[in-house]
């Protein structure tokens, strides 16, 4: 069974979608419809701007949605039996098997992208990756410190992300590799994102998810919150709009997927770090990679 799995923030870089542009009808008519309903010229930042103007999280979550739908949209026989997003992924997830149309999908990221830099704005938070620790030790930390910080991303054995104030990061950071933590590293990111910390950007986009309409797709996604596979509409709208401030159980959606049926899991978008991850699951599983034009 084929599995396609669609990346989340991090995995921009400059030029990207340029020759999905140039090369395909259908995705220069999708870029050009999105700029209008963006209200700015994405593609101008994606095709010419730096490294800095693509950290933007208004800028970087409709750029990786884009380019990871219009390459689903150019691919030949694209039938999935399964799909799953990591994060903001869970989008394009959703639109590449029929649950949003692009337009609704495009609007709730741009959507969900301001609510989350303001919350950031709001109450100046972090994140951090621990690495070569049991979920378990990361958890029972975590539970035990005052400030807020939680689990944020279950990416793979070994390696769990934690969300939360920049005291509570701190902390954590020190008692878990007092812990025997590998590595505790601070990330570069604009705030705690799936944490509690985010609960003023997941009203915001409550409002906007339960305003739009979601079809019944054409293959069950399997959702961050829980890692279980799902084809009902409202389920799938009620589980995006925990996302926010839930954890990302990746590690638990690939081990699902497989369990599942699924044979190959194939990346499509920006970069390969899901292909790493689903090998750290299972290092026996096939995997592939579409991050660019293959007519």
């Amino acid at each position: 069974m084929k599995a396609y799995v669609f990346p989340g923030q991090g995995a921009q870089y400059p030029g990207m979608g340029k020759d999905l542009y140039e090369n395909s009808a259908e995705a220069k008519a999708l870029f050009d419809k999105a700029n209008e309903i963006l209200g700015f010229d994405i593609t101008k930042i994606m095709f010419e701007g730096t490294v800095d103007d693509l950290k933007e999280t208004k800028v970087t979550q409709p750029a990786i949605f884009l380019h990871s739908v219009l390459l689903a949209k150019t691919i030949k026989d694209f039938q999935p039996d399964m799909v799953a997003g990591h994060s903001l992924g869970e989008f394009s997830a959703l639109v590449a098997n029929g649950t949003l149309t692009f337009e609704d999908g495009l609007s709730l990221v741009s959507n969900r992208a301001q609510a989350m830099q303001k919350a950031c704005e709001l109450e100046p938070s972090t994140m951090a990756a621990i690495v070569g620790l049991e979920d378990a030790v990361v958890e029972e930390v975590c539970a035990s410190i005052d400030d807020v910080v939680v689990p944020a991303n279950y990416n793979c054995p070994g390696q769990l992300v934690i969300s939360g104030s920049f005291a509570g990061i701190d902390k954590a950071c020190e008692m878990l590799t007092e812990r025997g933590a590998k590595r505790a590293i601070k990330l570069v990111v604009g705030g705690a994102f799936h944490s509690p910390l985010m609960e003023p950007a997941r009203e915001e986009l409550a409002a906007a998810i339960e305003s739009t309409q979601f079809s019944k797709p054409i293959c069950p996604v399997y959702q961050n919150v829980n890692a279980k596979a799902t084809s009902d509409p409202e389920v799938i709208k009620q589980n995006l709009i925990a996302q926010l401030t839930a954890p990302v159980k990746w590690t638990q959606t690939v081990e699902n997927m497989i369990a599942g049926g699924a044979k190959l899991f194939t990346e499509i978008g920006p970069g390969k770090v899901l292909q790493g991850l689903v090998k750290k699951v299972d290092r026996s599983m096939e995997t592939a990679g579409v991050n660019s034009f293959e007519g």
